[in-house]
């Protein structure tokens, strides 16, 4: 049998010309090289340069990148990235992909959770600095946080409360208030204090009065002492004064015992049993507490965490929708065998699908820190500026280093090539791993 004629040597293996397969490729490759080759080179080359680019600085820049703090606070952030938003986002990736199998409505789920990748990362961090505002009004995280708190511990009644000089009632330490003087039966008792806002009062309160004298029992007033307008005297209940409702009382001997206890009714009025007679009375220190504002998400502490939260959101959806597909195509009847032979759902999960899911797990992990080393826009936009600092990356660290008002691009291009580095390995595994693959 004659052999197959060799290819001519101006001929590809298909059998297009070389010429011409090198003409299609011309506009790539100047493309590829104008877009990537030139500015890798030309970063390279300036970042040995210093900030004016017109005297030789050698290794300064680099070495600058592990002396200065701002920028090794960028690397250790980077480092917190790498390791907690990939991981986050595959592992939930994974959970939904699995779990929505056996739901009627997986579908329907797989579209909302996916829905955030339609969004880009300016709206995303838009929605989530709002998300994260201090204010519980306005902040969704907070006035979850606040109301959650707020169901299982008791709120104060008038924080910022305080008397005067001339008020019978002084600090006692803590935050608490206790009288001058020990009280008596068949005395009046008066607790006036000033610093409630109007807000505060209880939309119930009633304007405060003085109580009658009754033997036997400490009668008393608790009221702001502060007439709107001016006017009023200290010490005195005036008619436009309004009682604390709801302020606690508190009856204390000298060894600190508790003889009793009591609250202001709306119109400031209080009563006490004959067996207060001789204590002081004390405001504890919970009528003062201040009001609980929920978390400082984007706080020095806080911020990296807050923003990796919202990186999650929006691409724990890409990574389930990669992981399902995979999941799709793993062998049922490996899964069915499994239970046949007595494995609960976890054995099953753990010893059959996640092996089997092993390379696509592998794709999620590679394209998610790649992605995340170059991460800039939710940190630029979330991160106020007080906190920017704390929560930044060297992406943003390269924008501010090139562009910001004291620029050194010497410095900016060192961040550059330092960045190149990292992602380097990642993209040699990422080649291996889909040559291995092509060999199977």
């Amino acid at each position: 049998m004659a052999s197959a004629p060799r290819p001519s040597a101006s001929k590809s293996v298909t059998g297009t010309r070389r010429s011409v397969a090198a003409g299609f490729l011309l506009p790539a490759l100047l493309l590829l090289g104008a877009l990537v080759v030139y500015p890798i080179g030309y970063s390279v080359h300036r970042s040995f340069f210093d900030k004016s680019g017109d005297s030789f600085a050698g290794l300064d820049n680099y070495i600058e990148l592990f002396t200065d703090d701002t920028i090794l606070t960028a690397v250790k952030n980077n480092a917190i990235w790498v390791v907690l938003a990939p991981t986050v986002a595959t592992a939930l990736g994974l959970v939904f992909a699995v779990l929505t199998e056996r739901v009627r409505w997986g579908t329907a789920f797989k579209l909302i959770v996916f829905m955030p990748m339609a969004i880009s990362m300016l709206a995303a961090g838009i929605i989530f600095r709002l998300v994260y505002e201090q204010d519980p009004d306005r902040g969704v995280a907070n006035a979850v946080w606040v109301g959650v708190h707020d169901t299982f511990a008791e709120s104060s009644v008038f924080p910022r409360a305080r008397p005067l000089p001339v008020h019978p009632v002084e600090a006692a330490g803590g935050g608490a208030y206790v009288t001058k003087e020990p009280v008596r039966a068949g005395e009046i008792a008066l607790l006036p204090l000033v610093g409630v806002a109007p807000a505060q009062i209880p939309g119930d309160a009633r304007p405060a009065r003085k109580p009658a004298v009754e033997g036997g029992r400490i009668n008393g007033t608790a009221w702001l002492d502060f007439t709107k307008g001016g006017g009023g005297k200290p010490n005195v209940v005036d008619a436009q004064e309004r009682g604390l409702k709801g302020l606690r009382i508190e009856a204390v001997r000298e060894d600190g015992s508790v003889a009793a206890s009591t609250s202001a009714a709306a119109d400031g009025t209080f009563s006490l049993p004959a067996s207060a007679d001789g204590a002081r009375l004390r405001l504890p220190a919970s009528n003062f507490r201040e009001q609980y504002n929920g978390v400082e998400w984007l706080g020095p502490s806080l911020v990296t965490p807050a923003v990796i939260g919202s990186y999650v959101w929006m691409w724990a959806g890409f990574a389930m929708v990669l992981i399902a597909a995979g999941l799709a195509s793993v062998p049922r009847e490996l899964l069915e065998a499994a239970r046949v032979d007595g494995a609960n759902e976890w054995q099953v999960f753990r010893r059959i699908t996640v092996p089997l899911l092993a390379p696509v797990l592998a794709v999620v992990l590679v394209t998610l820190v790649i992605n995340v080393l170059k991460v800039f826009d939710l940190v630029f936009i979330i991160a106020p500026g007080s906190a920017q600092d704390d929560a930044n990356v060297l992406a943003l660290q390269l924008y501010r280093s090139s562009f910001g008002t004291d620029a050194d691009l010497g410095v900016g291009s060192a961040i550059a090539v330092l960045l190149l580095l990292l992602v380097l390995p990642v993209m040699a595994f990422n080649i291996r791993r889909m040559r291995r693959e092509a060999r199977r």
